[in-house]
């Protein structure tokens, strides 16, 4: 079981930035994907970006490329979603996630199937 705490979300105006952090409890944070997920009110549960578990590998939804960057401290247990030229759409609950990853294979992107979830952090743009 892996325990997954969100922090560092808040309210800035748009074009500023904000770092969200996922710090993991568990002694096999470096064997597990990691994914960013948000939920906007009256929207479906959307992919935002995701790492492989040696940090090799980065993917972002085509709604935040060029402006969130995500990454990950394996000594640290921890995961970072730093977040540039917010947006007022960016408004949303943002999840961290993580999936077991015997390999560098598999989907990201699908939160289905990703296995612990964070509680969740409020991130609002105002315009």
């Amino acid at each position: 079981q892996v325990q997954l705490v969100e922090s560092g979300g808040g309210l800035v105006q748009a074009g500023g930035s904000l770092r969200l952090s996922c710090v993991a409890s568990g002694r096999t944070f470096s064997s597990y994907d990691m994914g960013w997920f948000r939920q906007a009110p009256g929207k479906e549960r959307e992919f935002v970006a995701a790492i492989r578990r040696s940090g090799g590998s980065t993917y972002y939804a085509d709604s935040v490329k060029g402006r969130f960057t995500i990454s990950r401290d394996n000594a640290k247990n921890t995961v970072y979603l730093q977040m540039n030229s917010l947006k007022p759409e960016d408004t949303a609950v943002y999840y961290c996630a993580a999936k077991i990853a015997p390999r560098d294979l598999g989907s990201v992107v699908a939160d289905f199937l990703y296995n612990y979830w964070g509680q969740g952090t409020q991130v609002t743009v105002a315009s």
